[in-house]
Parts: C-alpha cells; sequence; structure tokens
C-alpha cells in the first residue's frame, strides 16, 4: 500500500478547508484516510500561527514509514522543518530550470 501524506477537503462552498491526513494513495481525495496529521486554513494570513497545524510526531512516524508528501504538504513540511529542502518545484521548462540555477547558485554562496 503506498501511503501518502496530502490535503483531504472540507468545509462549505467557497470556505476551503483542508484536513492532512495520512491516506492510501488510491483512496479518494476526500475519502477514507489512515490517520489525520494536522490542519490548513486558506482563509486565515499567511502569518497566523493557526494557518497549518501539524502533529510532528506522526507525521515523523509516517515519513520513517514510507509516505511520500504531496507538493503542498511537503512545503509545510518544509516550513516547519520537519523535512528541510522538501520543496519541489513543478515542470521540466525554462522558469524550472532557471529556479533551480538559482538555487544552485545560492547554495554555492551558501
Amino acid at each position: 500500500m503506498a501511503v501518502k501524506l496530502r490535503l483531504a477537503r472540507a468545509g462549505a462552498k467557497k470556505r476551503p478547508f483542508y484536513r492532512i491526513v495520512a491516506a492510501n494513495g488510491r483512496d479518494a481525495r476526500d475519502g477514507r484516510f489512515l490517520e489525520k496529521l494536522g490542519t490548513y486554513d486558506p482563509q486565515l494570513a499567511s502569518d497566523n500561527p493557526t494557518r497549518v497545524t501539524l502533529n510532528e510526531e506522526r507525521v515523523r512516524h509516517w515519513l520513517a514509514s514510507g509516505a511520500q508528501p504531496t507538493d503542498r504538504v511537503a512545503r509545510f513540511l518544509d516550513k516547519a522543518g520537519i523535512l528541510p529542502g522538501a520543496t519541489r518545484q513543478r515542470g521540466t521548462g525554462k522558469k524550472a530550470a532557471e529556479i533551480a540555477a538559482k538555487k544552485a547558485e545560492a547554495e554555492a554562496a551558501a
């Protein structure tokens, strides 16, 4: 079973609220999940500490068990310091190459 750490949408129409869950990769987005690991409320300001909440201990457990985070969840984990450097860039085009070059240049300077 391929376990993914991903977002499950909840909330009303035009008022999104997401649960960060560990789920089987083949299950529906809002369907069955193995464990709730946190929440994400995009309606809150980006500097609000309750915008993203995570149960760090359980997230680390699932990562150690081989669970793969989705792109958005990887960004949350990177920002929380749980999985540094996990932020992935989408695409393979010219812009992605420029971003990768800037990132490599910044690492070389540091």
